[in-house]
């Protein structure tokens, strides 16, 4: 389901008595099971195209569908729904409920879902040892490191197996060990599922690691290439 298409995207803001451009007629086409970036300064519209793709930003026109859905057409409710099945989100600022522990935090998602609580027990326990978190599973996110509350983000983020992962600059916190460690991940998580993986950064360390990258500019599309991706991290 997580082929992406965008057609025509416009969306301004307003900030006191000035019109802000976010997207100009972006039109782009992302194949299922692609590993992109979004790259460009602050202000270049690629958090506004991440969030029109994730449903948590209308545009003004155009249309964007992910797979037979038309995510433009959609009410909240349906969007609603869309997010919670079929899209994992991961932020720079983790997101983690602060009163949860780790394992909590992965289930809660499933639990919103409907799961029954053994299943979605053992479906957190198994995610968090596979993004390499087995042990800590009781830990407050105040008892774990930035790269491990963003491990538990992510854990949350594809629990549910979505066909599609949008990440808002996941390195934006992390020191460049744990950054690389993470965009390892992404990529096994990439290979071994074949989650689309569409990720919003200013950071050139992981544009390295995206086999396609898009630049943007001013809310428009100024670049579009494809790369040979960075070889993984050396073990730890």
């Amino acid at each position: 389901m997580a082929s992406v298409s965008c057609k025509d995207l416009c969306k301004t803001f307003s900030q006191g008595d000035t019109t802000i451009t976010g997207l100009d007629k972006v039109s782009l086409e992302i194949e299922r099971g692609s590993f992109l970036c979004l790259s460009g300064p602050s202000g270049s519209g690629k958090t506004t195209l991440l969030n029109a793709i994730g449903g948590l930003d209308q545009p003004d026109s155009g249309s964007i569908s992910i797979g037979e859905l038309r995510v433009d057409q959609m009410s909240k409710t349906e969007l609603a729904e869309m997010r919670l099945h079929s899209i994992g989100f991961v932020f720079q600022a983790y997101n983690l409920i602060p009163v949860l522990s780790a394992l909590e935090n992965v289930e809660f998602v499933m639990q919103v879902q409907g799961v029954p609580a053994g299943q979605r027990r053992d479906k957190a326990m198994a995610i968090l040892a596979e993004v390499g978190l087995a042990g800590m599973e009781q830990r407050l996110p105040a008892q774990l490191s930035g790269g491990q509350q963003q491990r538990v983000a992510v854990a949350r983020a594809i629990v549910s197996e979505p066909a599609l992962v949008l990440a808002d600059e996941p390195t934006a916190n992390l020191d460049s060990k744990t950054s690389a460690q993470l965009m390892d991940l992404f990529i096994e998580l990439n290979q071994t599922r074949n989650i689309t993986f569409i990720i919003a950064t200013h950071d050139t360390r992981v544009m390295a690691y995206c086999r396609r990258l898009i630049r943007m500019v001013d809310g428009q599309i100024v670049g579009d290439d494809l790369q040979e991706p960075a070889a993984a991290a050396e073990p730890s």
